[in-house]
């Protein structure tokens, strides 16, 4: 798998030290250097990269107006690239899958490769599933059926793992797995893990979309449950019922949901 890469900085050292660091993995295919945020918005509508390595600060069109700029086509994934610490914030909430301080080393410089090959890795799985079976609904629809089952397999590659969270002027990073219900206030999510109660702006709507819903539902019109996390169900009035999790904590079921739920929980 050759990662077909763009790197944008307005300083040629910095292009050329980077460009030298990333020879060291064979997989990496340099397509184009940038040296201002125009240049790279072209470079990426037209060569399509992979992965784009961006420095934030530069004249005129930084960074983070390359990004709005490419709002109308499928992005890349980018790694941000700064000499300045205080634009982490911004570069997670942008969905960036790293942020690289500048001199980069070596060793964070690997360490961000392997993330971008999985998600490289997840991201294509799926596009050839969907593949495989347009072709075989055309000239085989009896066999495209039995593709379903390894659809499913990929699914859960669609939705997100990590969820960068800006709670207090800091950046958490927390594993879904560990999230345990969410409750909604408004256009504000409160994300309850084992041990930790975050606060993330986004709508109830949005956030269903990042999660695959073979594991968190909504139980409520304002609570999604980690289906994963339930241990016991407590009948209740008017048909009603309570999810108890692993925290001891319970959440009531509406009745509107409490059928979506039973396909689940057994």
């Amino acid at each position: 798998m050759t990662i077909r890469t763009i790197l944008v900085d307005d300083e040629p050292l910095a292009i050329q030290g980077l460009q030298l660091r990333l020879q060291a993995h064979g997989d990496v295919e340099i397509v184009e250097t940038c040296s201002n945020g125009r240049e790279a918005i072209r470079a990426i509508k037209t060569h399509k990269p992979d992965l784009v390595f961006l420095d934030i600060q530069m004249p005129g069109f930084d960074g983070f107006s390359v990004i709005q700029g490419l709002l109308e086509v499928e992005p890349p994934l980018f790694v941000f690239v700064t000499a300045y610490s205080d634009h982490a914030i911004r570069a997670f909430e942008a969905q960036a899958v790293d942020y690289l301080m500048k001199p980069v080393e070596e060793d964070r410089l690997a360490d961000t490769l392997d993330r971008v090959r999985q998600r490289l890795a997840e991201k294509r799985g799926v596009e050839e599933v969907g593949r495989l079976k347009e072709v075989l609904a055309e000239v085989a629809p009896d066999v495209a059926e039995h593709v379903e089952g390894v659809e499913d397999a990929h699914s859960s590659n669609r939705y997100e793992k990590l969820i960068n969270i800006k709670d207090r002027g800091q950046i958490f990073r927390v594993d879904v797995d560990s999230i345990e219900k969410i409750d909604a206030a408004g256009d504000y999510m409160c994300i309850y893990t084992g041990d930790n109660t975050l606060i993330l702006r986004e709508t109830m709507k949005d956030l269903e979309k990042r999660l695959d819903p073979r594991r968190f539902q909504r139980v409520h019109r304002s609570c999604i449950v980690n289906l994963d996390q339930v241990r016991q169900v407590k009948p209740h009035t008017n048909g009603e019922c309570f999810l108890v999790l692993d925290s001891g904590s319970q959440v009531k079921v509406s009745r509107s949901y409490r059928d979506v739920v039973a396909r689940f929980v057994h």
